[in-house]
């Protein structure tokens, strides 16, 4: 069999691709290099491009996937018709196996090396260890009595349809950037609807980026009080912090440091975090110290996820992604979700809910830290 050049530079993506999967990378080196440096260049320039098309990017590309695959199996399956050889087909798959190899290599250099920067548990000045239990029911109290005195106040103000037309959480996000990390701050991301939009629905997932156009996909049934912490979890993203709890944790901080009607979301948001990882007994009882008002607000959440939640789909949608993020070196897989707590209970705060460094100069650290 002749090689060609294109065979060798085909071999050579796909080894490249496999090297790139299983190099063990330093997270300080991902870190200063990728993260905090060629990252943020990247998204301040595609971010304001996909902010600005009218649909969504990564419904363009996936429609283009799905045709290039079919178009290439159809030709391959006439061929062998045509010739009675198998070799079209495995020429097929060869040049699929090019093109996945391709899709990675993107999806990591666009955005996917953040899943190997440092720990934000190492950044920040947090004990180690998990939280006491006590300590996690304590902060359920603690959201169930922000979001009771907030209610009147973020409901008689009302939430902008688009989060991006919010000063005060535009705001809030660059100091809440600036403050973890000396990186630019990211360009927020535009919340859009999807083609995806129905499997939201299906498995309750409020939202996504897209890796490749790095952009905010959003449920379409998002209630108004649930899409500032949403907006506020993607932007996190979109500023490279992969990991869920990570996300969580900068999202809420950022809705803390905005107006009463993003506080309100992040208390919420919080609150139902903290619902999901205690015990029915501890639930009830910080259930027990709900207003009427949000209750409510709670009751309605949960119809609109009844209304339209598939279990079975919910369940394997989420046992994909636990295998995506456990392959993306996120060993905790979607329980990193509730590790977020662990940021909220142990990093050390200044004035303003403001995280500290572990890099901040000593004069800024609290005593005996």
């Amino acid at each position: 069999m002749k090689v060609t050049t294109r065979t060798v530079a085909e071999i050579g993506l796909v080894a490249l691709a496999l090297v790139a999967a299983w190099a063990p990378i330093g997270p300080s080196v991902v870190e200063d290099w990728f993260s905090t440096g060629i990252y943020p260049a990247i998204q301040r320039t595609v971010t304001p491009f996909s902010n600005s098309a009218p649909l969504a990017l990564l419904d363009a590309l996936s429609v283009a996937a799905v045709i290039v695959v079919a178009v290439a199996l159809t030709r391959a399956v006439r061929a062998v018709r045509r010739t009675g050889r198998a070799r079209p087909v495995w020429t097929a798959l060869g040049r699929l196996s090019v093109a996945a190899a391709v899709t990675y290599l993107a999806f990591l250099f666009l955005w996917g090396l953040n899943y190997r920067r440092v720990p934000m548990e190492q950044r920040l000045l947090v004990p180690p260890g998990s939280p006491p239990p006590e300590a996690v029911v304590q902060l359920g109290l603690t959201a169930a009595a922000q979001i009771n005195e907030l209610h009147d106040e973020a409901h008689g103000s009302g939430w902008q349809q688009e989060p991006r037309d919010s000063a005060p959480l535009l705001r809030a996000f660059r100091d809440i950037q600036r403050a973890l990390s000396d990186a630019p701050p990211a360009e927020p991301g535009r919340l859009k609807r999807s083609m995806l939009g129905p499997y939201f629905r299906w498995t309750s997932v409020d939202g996504m980026i897209n890796p490749f156009g790095l952009e905010v996909l959003v449920n379409p049934d998002l209630l108004p009080f649930e899409r500032p912490f949403v907006a506020a979890h993607e932007w996190a993203h979109l500023a490279g912090y992969a990991d869920e709890s990570e996300a969580s944790f900068v999202g809420w901080l950022t809705c803390l440091r905005a107006d009463a009607p993003a506080r309100y979301s992040g208390w919420l948001a919080l609150y139902w975090q903290v619902s999901g990882e205690v015990a029915q007994r501890e639930r009830a009882r910080i259930a027990e110290t709900l207003a009427a008002g949000p209750r409510r607000d709670i009751d309605a959440v949960v119809a609109r996820i009844r209304r339209s939640e598939k279990p079975w789909l919910r369940d394997a949608g989420w046992r994909v992604y636990d295998r995506y993020l456990k392959a993306n070196r996120v060993e905790e897989g979607v329980r990193s979700y509730g590790t977020g707590l662990t940021l909220i209970l142990g990093a050390r705060f200044g004035d303003g809910w403001i995280p500290i460094r572990r890099d901040a100069p000593s004069r800024d650290r609290p005593p005996g830290s």
